[in-house]
């Protein structure tokens, strides 16, 4: 489906939003989140995804500055944190990521999870920071549909795009369909399951079948399937390892058989029982 690493999904305002980005969770801030960013960036990368609880987001900054690319050329997202949600405190949240991000707007902020009675007060706030050009796309991320039904009968503008982990143990195909169906682009975190599929039996074979490692083989899943997806390393080789995915596709009968891996296997918290 991508052919390139410059390949971009449009969302619903006409933003469009690059397929393959950088995840820096758990990147330690200061140098070593530095280093990944400058290293995506030289490979090619042009998304970077953060969040206020990863505590890098001046790591990043400082990368993007010290970069030769002009902050049109780079996608930026970070997320709100649960402790942070509700209008006024959202606001603040915001101001200070952009702060930490030095960076006069955000491409695309998303509520991190789906704090129940303080959501609708962040999107309100988050309508607004949209409306003022502060941020370009607001989505959420880790919004099961029940969450994404109840925020959408009162807002004014519904979320552009969800992530949520995605990972072929892990093909939420009702939330994906749910997402589609309503015009909201699918973003999948963890998309190399935390390396569990690299000693899976067909992962590998299919790695032997395309000459490919198997996080290439994986990348390219998601990638077939239309998703955005964002696979994080601190190392430069496997940093570019990752974009190195747009040479080649997998064939429909092969993703059926990745789909086929679908046990419903979380590596992260549940949304519906998640500790907030």
């Amino acid at each position: 489906m991508y052919f390139s690493i410059n390949d971009a999904v449009e969302l619903a305002n006409g933003i469009r939003m690059p397929v393959l980005g950088l995840g820096t969770y758990k990147t330690p801030g200061g140098p070593v989140v530095e280093k990944a960013v400058r290293t995506a960036l030289e490979a090619g990368y042009r998304s970077i995804d953060t969040a206020a609880l990863y505590d890098n987001e001046k790591g990043v900054g400082r990368a993007l500055r010290q970069s030769r690319l002009g902050r049109g050329e780079v996608f930026i997202t970070t997320k709100i944190w649960n402790s942070d949600q509700g209008y006024h405190k959202t606001m603040r949240a915001f101001e200070k990521s952009r702060m930490n991000l030095d960076t006069d707007y955000v491409d695309l902020y998303l509520i991190h999870w789906p704090v129940m009675g303080e959501y609708h007060g962040t999107w309100r706030a988050m309508e607004e920071l949209l409306e003022k050009g502060q941020v370009r796309s607001i989505g959420v991320s880790n919004f099961m549909i029940h969450h994404l039904e109840d925020l959408m009968r009162e807002a004014s503008v519904a979320p552009m795009l969800n992530q949520f982990e995605l990972h072929p143990c892990l093909y939420q195909t009702e939330l994906v369909s749910f997402c589609r169906d309503n015009g909201i682009a699918v973003e999948g975190w963890a998309p190399l399951m935390r390396g569990r599929l690299n000693d899976d039996p067909l992962i590998m074979e299919l790695a032997e079948k395309y000459g490919r490692t198997t996080s290439q083989v994986l990348i390219r899943w998601a990638l077939e399937h239309g998703f955005v997806t964002i696979p994080k390393s601190v190392t430069p080789a496997r940093i570019i390892e990752n974009s190195l995915v747009f040479d080649f596709s997998i064939s429909k009968e092969d993703v059926v058989r990745i789909d086929s891996l679908d046990r419903r296997e979380r590596t992260g918290p549940d949304p519906d029982n998640f500790n907030f």
